[in-house]
């Protein structure tokens, strides 16, 4: 199983972090990929917010990116 910390803390599926793209916003962590850098997969059921992402349901961020509230 994958591992990535956010803040410095262990972070697991199931759990929700901030990002930003476009805006500022959160997803819940769906999937941890490893790798140099690891990579969150967020989902949010509601569909995200923005240009980029706007609609999307589902998206990766790198661990790094990210943030705990």
């Amino acid at each position: 199983m994958a591992a990535a910390s956010v803040d410095g803390k262990q972070v697991k599926v199931g759990d929700v972090v901030g990002f930003k793209c476009d805006i500022e916003q959160y997803g819940k962590i769906v999937e941890i990929k490893s790798g140099r850098r690891p990579v969150l997969v967020l989902e949010n059921e509601d569909g995200f917010d923005g240009e980029y992402i706007g609609g999307e349901t589902k998206t990766e961020m790198d661990a790094d990116d990210c943030w705990l509230d």
